[in-house]
């Protein structure tokens, strides 16, 4: 069964003499960005014919280094700064051509702790749920503050708060308004680790309740341990986009350490074909293998280890993390 825009489709904003694929789309993807670019008047090319689309109810983790896009990009899909080229659709809104009804739908905690310093929290919190023509709702304000931990700081001015507690304040302000929506800019960026711990929490209630949620962080723990997908840019362009599961699969390698019985001086020529690291000590030997390796070629090294007259007394396993795949993926692209 459509849903009721759908079975009315002179209702629905990216309905009209549109294909029912294109619905479809629509429908699973609540942001389309298409061949976008932003240039300045100074000749610096922000982003470069970047498409990605995002997926309704997903976590999605940008990662980039410092000066990558993360923020134009995420400021362009929020109408603060205009595309040089390219196309964004929030839900079906064109982000220029239907600006309202688009920005409508977004939530942005941006990196500034941008705030009006003399105002309480409660007032700057509905003030901001009232600039999106939202009628007062004193009972979800509430919902959010204490689900932040501000509750007990509703009457207190903005200049009086620490600076994480200023965070949470944006963090109010940006679902103050309901959106369907929720970019977060480097949202923990040097905030303590209590705010971290509200906040995720904070994310993945958000997620169970149907919000579409995109961030940016510099913590690549917390993408590893939220992100559905991650999607890598840098230098303006998108350098990969992968489901976070499959990336780790593909892109994960795995470390084999086999403690040594005794010390050797060289790994010996029967096993130059497994590229093994020797230890400085000569007690260690280190073989490095794909994720998608043939869970076979380990229990031939074993073997040829043994037949080399090379005993080992304990082995451990690692895998690459999040971090080490970023880095080898910017890396690749300098």
């Amino acid at each position: 069964m459509f849903p009721p825009c759908l079975q009315k489709r002179q209702s629905c904003p990216f309905a009209n003499d549109m294909p029912l694929s294109a619905i479809l789309a629509a429908m699973q993807n609540i942001i389309e960005i298409s061949n976008l670019s932003k240039s300045y008047a100074s000749g610096f090319t922000a982003l470069k014919n970047v498409s990605l689309d995002i997926r309704r109810g997903e976590i999605f983790a940008l990662l980039g280094p410092n000066g990558a896009g993360k923020t134009t990009l995420i400021s362009i899909v929020c109408g603060i700064v205009n595309p040089t080229e390219g196309t964004v659709r929030v839900n079906g809104h064109g982000i220029i051509s239907d600006y309202r009804a688009a920005r409508a739908m977004i939530g942005l905690v941006p990196q500034e702790l941008t705030t009006d310093a003399f105002e309480s929290v409660w007032a700057t919190v509905s003030f901001s749920r009232g600039l999106f023509g939202k009628p007062p709702n004193p009972a979800h304000i509430e919902k959010v503050l204490r689900s932040l931990s501000l509750w007990e700081k509703k009457d207190n001015k903005l200049v009086t708060l620490s600076g994480g507690m200023k965070r949470r304040v944006l963090i109010a302000k940006a679902l103050s308004h309901e959106p369907e929506i929720l970019f977060l800019d480097e949202p923990t960026a040097g905030v303590d680790v209590e705010l971290r711990r509200d906040m995720w929490n904070l994310v993945r209630g958000l997620k169970a309740s149907g919000v579409t949620i995109i961030l940016t962080t510099h913590y690549i723990d917390e993408a590893e341990e939220m992100a559905d997908r991650i999607g890598v840019i840098n230098r303006g362009e998108i350098i990969l986009i992968e489901e976070k599961a499959e990336l780790m699969r593909k892109l994960g390698q795995k470390k084999l350490a086999l403690q040594l019985e005794d010390a050797i001086a060289q790994v010996p020529a029967g096993l130059s074909g497994y590229r093994l690291a020797l230890s400085a000590d000569g007690c260690e030997l280190t073989y490095t293998y794909d994720a998608q390796d043939e869970p076979g070629r380990i229990i031939t090294l074993l073997k040829d280890l043994a037949d080399n007259g090379v005993q080992f007394k304990d082995l451990q396993t690692t895998q690459s993390s999040l971090e080490d795949i970023f880095v080898s993926l910017v890396g690749e692209k300098k």
